[in-house]
């Protein structure tokens, strides 16, 4: 990926593996967890930053400096290609963050960095869009609100306002970048802004998923291959009673599910706070049988 060529400085930022407390840790430590995210990254993260119509940016990686000896000879491998910058971190508090920002794309200008996680995928447009909103010079959040999640050969449409794929636009004096909080509490530390349009991103609903699920109306896989070269090939088509059956009886029980639960989980946090809801999902994740 080309660094920069202007005076905005565009960077994606992924944890790949480092050490994580609560839930996800749970997660983590079940048996081949990063073996299955080695695969899911190959076929559907880095094939899709590699696809990007538009290059003008730099990645950035974290992963745990007691990774295995396989994962490193891994991660020299991809480094050797150009296809990120890694840097092995116990943790990333600001101050690192923004040293290793730093050092890959210089300082000046502004700053765009953009959330990614490593089992996501972006449209061939995503950095395109993301770059051509026009801001003030204000630290602003911007969203892609409109995405696709595929789950068991099955592709849905989601709306999310507030989603994980989260970028911070900011001047270069104070920068926070996306990372400053959680991708939905965002637009409470700052402006924001949230572009609708077609789908910008794509999550695959696997095994080791800690919190994504279904979402959305189904969607046919054709009228989005362009945009996801390769990523979507494998997924048949719905026929018109599934598109049917799906809009009239499955998303609207999902879409009582979620308010059920957004309810239960805005009345824990108000209670317990933050920590008590990530011990909460700690309890879950432990019982929670694997989906393959």
């Amino acid at each position: 990926m080309n660094a920069v060529t202007d005076d905005l400085r565009h960077v994606l930022l992924t944890r790949f593996n480092l050490p994580s407390r609560g839930h996800e840790s749970v997660v983590r430590a079940r048996e081949n967890w990063l073996r299955d995210r080695v695969v899911l990254f190959e076929r559907y993260c880095l094939p899709s930053v590699r696809a990007q119509t538009q290059q003008t940016f730099s990645w950035i990686i974290y992963f745990d400096p007691r990774s295995p000896a396989w994962l490193l000879d891994w991660v020299r491998g991809h480094e050797q290609r150009g296809h990120f910058r890694a840097f092995l971190r116990e943790e990333v508090p600001r101050a690192d963050l923004l040293g290793d920002i730093t050092s890959v794309v210089g300082t000046g200008g502004e700053l765009l960095t953009t959330n990614l996680d490593n089992d996501d995928s972006l449209a061939t447009d995503f950095v395109a869009r993301v770059r051509s909103v026009p801001v003030d010079g204000e630290r602003t959040v911007v969203y892609l609100a409109d995405g696709l999640i595929g789950r068991g050969g099955r592709l849905y449409r989601r709306t999310d306002r507030h989603n994980a794929f989260c970028s911070v636009r900011e001047p270069w004096d104070r920068p926070v970048t996306c990372w400053t909080d959680w991708h939905n509490a965002l637009p409470a530390r700052m402006p924001s802004m949230v572009l609708h349009g077609n789908p910008g991103w794509l999550q695959v609903i696997h095994g080791t998923n800690v919190s994504n699920r279904v979402r959305g109306r189904r969607a046919r896989p054709s009228v989005h291959r362009d945009t996801f070269p390769g990523l979507l090939d494998d997924l048949p088509e719905p026929t018109l009673r599934e598109i049917a059956v799906d809009f009239t009886v499955a998303a609207p029980g999902r879409v009582l599910r979620e308010a059920g639960r957004a309810i239960a989980k805005a009345a824990l946090a108000g209670v317990a706070g933050r920590q008590g809801l990530d011990r909460a999902k700690v309890v879950w994740a432990s019982t929670r049988r694997p989906v393959r």
